[in-house]
């Protein structure tokens, strides 16, 4: 495994989990420190995962005193929801294609090599994991995917205004239709993926958005909720 220092600067940020904004950022002390601690905490959140992750060792690891960590972020929980949402500041815009199909198919090879490759692995997959265990660190990464799926809405708009797609396409549907495959398999049937699998994914999606599947929808609707068009 590559070490922590690597792991936290090296991430790509999207859509997968949180690469982190470079090693130069403006400020002072305060800012500095603010950095080091997430740094730190992104950087054990990989190596020993959630359950192990204490506040002490991120105070050593990122040389600022424990009392200070407390006083700032309270608990591990707060520490990892915090360096979940730094991320979120992570440059990321997606592929420009001319083609829903092939821009869907950039984005979902992100997250498989993202999610697969090693020395990039285990930080997201520790953070998705993390969610598992804490309320805070969930609701970090609903933030965290809420800001990705913005980014990534401009496919579909664009996909939209080249006549791809119906106008009233769902974009946040359309990235979970394409994603969606990737983390289940990783995630829940705990199968293997690869970049075929990424492949079928964004053709799947794609497909369902040229066919009207993924309008967006109005809740309590006999017509199934869908939005005249």
């Amino acid at each position: 495994m590559q070490q922590g220092s690597q792991l936290a600067t090296e991430l790509p940020g999207l859509p997968g989990l949180p690469g982190l904004p470079g090693t130069s950022r403006p400020g002072g002390r305060t800012e500095r420190t603010h950095v080091a601690v997430l740094r730190a905490t992104l950087d054990l959140l990989a190596e020993v995962g959630f359950a192990d992750l204490t506040v002490e060792a991120v105070a050593e690891r990122s040389g600022v005193h424990k009392t200070t960590v407390y006083r700032r972020w309270e608990s591990r929980e707060g520490l990892v929801a915090a360096a979940v949402r730094f991320g979120a500041e992570e440059p990321w815009s997606p592929a420009d294609t001319g083609s829903l199909v092939a821009d869907l198919r950039q984005m979902a090879l992100d997250v498989v090599r993202a999610l697969t490759s090693p020395g990039q692995r285990e930080l997201p997959t520790a953070a998705v994991l993390a969610a598992f265990h804490s309320e805070r660190a969930a609701e970090a990464l609903r933030e965290f995917y809420r800001d990705r799926h913005a980014r990534a809405a401009v496919i579909v708009e664009r996909a939209a205004a080249r006549g791809e797609v119906p106008a009233d396409t769902d974009p946040d549907e359309v990235t979970r239709t394409v994603c969606g495959p990737v983390f289940y398999r990783l995630f829940v049937s705990r199968e293997p993926v690869s970049e075929a699998t990424a492949e079928v994914a964004a053709e799947a999606g794609a497909a369902a958005a040229r066919a009207g599947v993924l309008r967006r929808r109005l809740p309590g609707r006999g017509d199934g909720g869908l939005i005249p068009g």
